[in-house]
């Protein structure tokens, strides 16, 4: 089975994330969108609520699955049986950074990274930017699929 995790926080989930795991859907058998926790991390959304934002926005798609995990994202990839981790790259400065946590994953394990660019109309889209506006009290629906937006 070709299994690939979608590692990230999805604080929240955008349309930029979802342009990536619907454009990844025809590449896997299955995609484990996976919720990296860190404690020391402040997080506008709670884990459960990322969690549905995801669930509600693939609640059609069989091939999707949730999980969340700590430590290491090589770690968890060998612990649920995954030979690939899916990135979406925005730019050149995203490219450099992934690339070099590429290597390094590759080197601690046999675990390759898949990149695909994202689409020109989602590449400015961060989680960060949709957070600003939210804390602004502005309209994210462009931003973000429809389990989100309909929270605001």
């Amino acid at each position: 089975m070709r299994r690939a995790v979608f590692p990230g926080s999805f604080d929240p989930l955008t349309i930029g994330h979802t342009d990536i795991i619907d454009r990844a859907l025809p590449l896997f058998d299955e995609i484990i969108i996976a919720i990296g926790t860190n404690s020391s991390k402040k997080y506008m959304f709670d884990l459960e609520k990322r969690k549905e934002f995801i669930r509600k926005t693939y609640k059609d798609e069989p091939k999707i699955k949730v999980d969340t995990y700590k430590g290491l994202t090589i770690d968890y990839c060998q612990e649920i049986d995954s030979d690939f981790i899916l990135r979406g790259l925005r730019n050149p400065a995203d490219f450099e950074f992934e690339k070099a946590i590429a290597h390094t994953n590759r080197k601690m394990s046999q675990i390759e990274t898949v990149f695909l660019l994202t689409s020109a109309d989602t590449s400015y889209i961060s989680s960060s930017i949709v957070r600003d506006i939210l804390q602004n009290k502005g309209d994210v629906s462009l931003f973000v699929p429809k389990a989100v937006s309909e929270e605001f």
